[in-house]
């Protein structure tokens, strides 16, 4: 089990794309330039991460249209592991620093 769920979140991008949608839904444009990743990446990873039913991608009928990406209530479910992470690095690199 957690072999598979390593094999998901474990992709370059994925667990930051998730953590910067924990605060909300986001636009494509919007997570693109949060993290500095190329727009042909990010579509590949929102797309798998949508397969995989950890995001849904909600379309507006607007002009220009409207796109937004949101976690799942799956994608949310790992809001404390990412917590946790973040913790730990925090921490880590604190601790790394006074060495």
């Amino acid at each position: 089990m957690i072999t598979q769920a390593i094999d998901i979140i474990g992709k370059k991008w994925v667990l930051l794309i998730m953590y910067q949608l924990l605060s909300g839904p986001k636009r494509f444009t919007e997570l693109e330039a949060e993290m500095a990743i190329s727009g042909r990446l990010l579509s590949e990873r929102l797309k798998e991460m949508e397969t995989e039913g950890i995001v849904t991608r909600h379309m507006f009928p607007e002009i220009p249209p409207r796109v937004e990406y949101e976690l799942t209530p799956k994608g949310k479910a790992i809001e404390p592991v990412i917590n946790q992470i973040y913790n730990w690095s925090s921490d880590w690199l604190k601790q790394q620093k006074s060495e």
